[in-house]
């Protein structure tokens, strides 16, 4: 499958990201918080076949040399088809200048440690549900 790869937010479906961050486990909020958070990011894509969208993601920077990723995300009946890893390397293509951090989603690791990533010593986060994110997994 070659899906199109489209670097802007115009036709978005942000009922579609929102149910599909959900479906897939990821954090997500209403529709239009989605498209504030993508609308506001340096690099978004999405990824379409046949017109319909099937997977995005979206990276937040400075430009000059720090960068994060977020919300990557392919609808489950499209995964298995190295369409996440399209995703990243369009993402990471855009920040290639910068050092980039992410947080996967537990057991998503191997995936990210395939596109060069590695775990981070001294990260920290200030989670809004900090209960809720520890009981996830991802803090102590």
């Amino acid at each position: 499958m070659q899906p199109e790869i489209r670097f802007d937010c115009n036709g978005v479906n942000w009922q579609l990201v929102a149910d599909t961050l959900q479906e897939v486990g990821m954090a997500h909020y209403a529709p239009e918080i989605h498209q504030q958070a993508f609308e506001a990011s340096h690099t978004v894509v999405f990824l379409y076949h046949n017109q319909q969208m099937i997977g995005f993601g979206r990276a937040i920077s400075d430009g000059a040399y720090q960068a994060a990723v977020y919300d990557v995300a392919v609808l489950p009946q499209y995964q298995g088809h190295g369409l996440g890893r399209t995703i990243m390397q369009a993402i990471l293509s855009r920040v290639s200048h910068c050092n980039v951090i992410l947080y996967a989603s537990i057991g998503k690791e191997p995936f990210y440690r395939s596109l060069g990533f590695r775990l981070m010593k001294t990260g920290m986060a200030l989670f809004k549900q900090v209960e809720a994110m520890a009981a996830k997994g991802f803090t102590d």
